[in-house]
């Protein structure tokens, strides 16, 4: 089961960059996933909210909304991404999105779509909830930076990328505490949960998909493993 059953933390911001929709990238990510699926391999896949989450988000803010009900915007941003997913993989996916909190879905459709959970923490929670659900050592994040850095890279130029990490030395570097709309390659809360549960998490950029293959296979990529 655990070799058989991909679980996916696919970011928002690969889906609707700030930019806009990429159908061409969209096309080839459903093409990989589809491939994929030929070799025997089932997805189980939870999407974050992206641009669409973080423009409501960030409206909402100026207008006094509280952290929870931020929380609740996320989520709705999840639900519309998770649905926009679901349908452009056509009949090779589950019917309906699932989340977290639901049983394991029985099917013999080889992709399974989730959305966002309850407030207080980012899609990554429900990504390792769901591995945890249906039997996978290891989460694949794709998102939109191509590992974990020592530093913020889009702010100190020496900043270093680090290949592997332990969750102990991870969590020192994030922190322990989530906000809305948070932007950390893996949120602390999902982080302390992939700790206690033994799961690895893969963070590689999902627009890179011959990256995303490597990942798949469990060859040498460019990103990230944190264990």
């Amino acid at each position: 089961m655990q070799n058989s059953i991909k679980v996916l933390s696919v970011g928002g911001s690969i889906i609707i960059p700030k930019t806009g929709f990429d159908l061409r990238f969209l096309k080839q990510f459903r093409d990989l996933i589809l491939t994929e699926t030929r070799t025997g391999v089932k997805f189980v896949m939870i999407v974050g909210g992206g641009a669409t989450c973080r423009v409501y988000q960030a409206a909402a803010r100026r207008l006094g909304v509280k952290d929870k009900d931020l929380d609740r915007i996320g989520i709705a941003a999840t639900n519309l991404n998770a649905e926009f997913v679901r349908s452009f993989f056509g009949a090779a996916a589950y019917q309906t999105v699932t989340n977290e909190f639901e049983k394991i879905v029985s099917t013999g459709k080889r992709i399974i779509v989730a959305k966002g959970g309850k407030p207080g923490a980012s899609s990554d929670l429900g990504a390792v909830r769901l591995a945890k659900k249906y039997g996978a050592a290891e989460v694949i994040n794709l998102t939109n930076i191509d590992g974990v850095y020592d530093r913020d890279p889009r702010k100190n130029s020496a900043a270093k990328k680090i290949s592997r990490i332990s969750w102990k030395e991870y969590r020192k570097m994030i922190g322990h505490k989530w906000t809305p709309g948070l932007n950390a390659p893996f949120d602390p809360i999902a982080a302390r949960e992939a700790r206690a549960a033994k799961i690895r998490v893969v963070i590689i950029d999902g627009r890179n998909l011959e990256t995303v293959r490597a990942a798949l296979h469990g060859k040498k990529h460019s990103g990230t493993i944190i264990e």
